[in-house]
């Protein structure tokens, strides 16, 4: 016989009919338990997708602050029903819009950008460049600039093309040194829909020095160096680099710019001047995956001058395997006094044989430098030759290999009686012993042919060598090659 509770006891006390149910219906209860631990178990993978759905909205927000452009996908997953309909399938990219090296600040109000470009897109596009200035004081409103860009590699971009984006405000955007960011949108084309919003630079608050875009600068003298690349001999770039030490004196700088040629030995020849301050050696051997032209020399000295535009008075260009020279006891400084009122000056070559020695028994060639024994010069003229150059860079936009089109100022070009550079070409990359032929004596007093060229004795920098050796010894003490 059921006994039933009292009614009213449990209708007024839902716990204690919950209890009694436990008590008398344990079916029930096992029932309901396994009821919301299944009901917990699958609540927990909505929550999940629910987190996650709100994850890719934000993601998807964040990225259309940035930028508008998705990635490239199938226009359609299923089959079209007209067999006349073509499916274009698109996987991955074959070159960036914009490859960033460097952001420089480059006066008060003006900023460089210098980077890498699908050069297709400059070709047969119209890509351009918007800059932004975001400043860290909340009260301040954005800064807007159209950006001026320029190409400066003269077409000979492959894949890549080098471009230096120049951002000039109305007035300096971080006037009141509360810091900020540059921010640069690079658009696809004309339209203004599809671009890359790129932070390209951030200043820390407290950080403009305005003093560091006047004169006096660090340095007299800033070399700035291609990309080296090869074996390079380790001989060769002691020897360059002790002369240069020497010619342009203690207030000189050298960047060299490692795209894989400076392996341990030439490391150990460098590393001295390096310990001394005289040298520094960037690491840029990432440039490799950026299919640009010669190891993107361009892309690096146009780095190079942003990056030290207001280091020094005067910025060189021009290899390792060329030495800058003063004719008739001309001196660096009153020859570049002589030029300072041009923006930039080319240097003519002297172009030496990197085979061609004297066959002399009184001297010992193993002893004997490079440029001490390669004595033989292409007399050849009325041709045309590859020239070098300097630069008041703070005058500069962008920059070449051979010169800058990019200036304000004038260029002079007739400076050989004041100023020229020996070119040993390729002998940088010779290993071992340079001289690989000897001409007897004689050929001192006259035209020597070889491979139907005509050489001449020319012994200038010879005469310099044991200066130089005596130069290095007391810098930086013997070196061991």
């Amino acid at each position: 016989m059921r006994k039933d509770g009292t009614p009213a006891a449990v209708s007024g006390n839902p716990a204690g009919k919950l209890s009694l149910l436990f008590e008398t219906k344990p079916l029930v209860a096992t029932f309901l338990a396994v009821f919301l631990v299944i009901a917990i178990w699958n609540i927990q993978p909505y929550y999940d997708n629910l987190l996650s759905t709100t994850r890719r909205c934000s993601a998807t927000i964040s990225l259309a602050e940035t930028t508008t452009t998705l990635p490239a996908k199938k226009l359609s997953t299923s089959k079209p029903t007209d067999p006349n309909k073509r499916i274009f399938t698109s996987y991955g990219n074959a070159a960036s819009l914009f490859v960033q090296m460097g952001a420089y600040r480059g006066g008060p109000r003006t900023f460089a950008i210098v980077g890498l470009a699908s050069k297709p897109i400059h070709v047969f596009g119209r890509p351009w460049y918007k800059c932004e200035w975001i400043s860290n004081n909340r009260s301040s409103p954005s800064m807007k600039a159209k950006a001026y860009k320029m190409l400066p590699d003269w077409g000979y971009g492959r894949v890549y093309t080098v471009v230096v984006v120049n951002c000039t405000f109305a007035v300096n955007p971080n006037e009141d040194n509360s810091g900020g960011k540059l921010i640069i949108y690079a658009y696809y084309g004309e339209s203004p829909k599809k671009y890359e919003k790129i932070e390209a630079l951030e200043e820390k608050p407290g950080s403009y020095n305005e003093s560091n875009f006047k004169p006096p600068y660090k340095y007299e003298y800033l070399y700035c160096g291609s990309s080296l690349y090869g074996n390079l001999s380790a001989a060769r770039v002691r020897e360059w680099i002790a002369y240069h030490a020497w010619f342009f004196g203690p207030k000189s700088h050298f960047v060299f710019h490692d795209a894989g040629g400076v392996g341990p030995e030439v490391r150990a020849v460098l590393d001295p001047w390096v310990r001394a301050g005289r040298a520094t050696v960037q690491d840029i051997r990432d440039q490799a995956e950026f299919d640009g032209y010669y190891y993107n020399q361009f892309l690096i000295v146009n780095d190079c001058l942003h990056r030290y535009r207001h280091a020094a008075n005067w910025t060189f260009y021009f290899d390792v395997d060329e030495y800058i020279y003063l004719p008739d006891g001309n001196t660096l400084e009153s020859v570049l006094k002589e030029f300072s009122d041009y923006t930039q000056f080319t240097i003519e070559q002297n172009p030496m044989s990197s085979k061609l020695c004297l066959n002399d028994s009184t001297h010992e060639y193993s002893r004997q430098w490079g440029f001490e024994k390669l004595v033989f010069r292409d007399s050849r003229t009325g041709i045309r030759r590859d020239r070098k150059y300097a630069i008041q860079a703070k005058n500069a936009f962008s920059t070449g290999v051979h010169m800058s089109e990019n200036v304000t100022g004038k260029t002079l070009h007739k400076t050989e009686t004041k100023i020229r550079y020996y070119h040993y070409h390729n002998s940088i990359t010779v290993p071992g012993e340079p001289c690989r032929e000897f001409l007897p004596v004689s050929a001192k007093k006259r035209v020597t042919l070889y491979d139907n060229l005509p050489f001449v004795y020319d012994d200038n920098m010879k005469k310099l060598a044991q200066t130089i050796k005596q130069f290095e010894n007391e810098t930086i003490g013997a070196v061991h090659v």
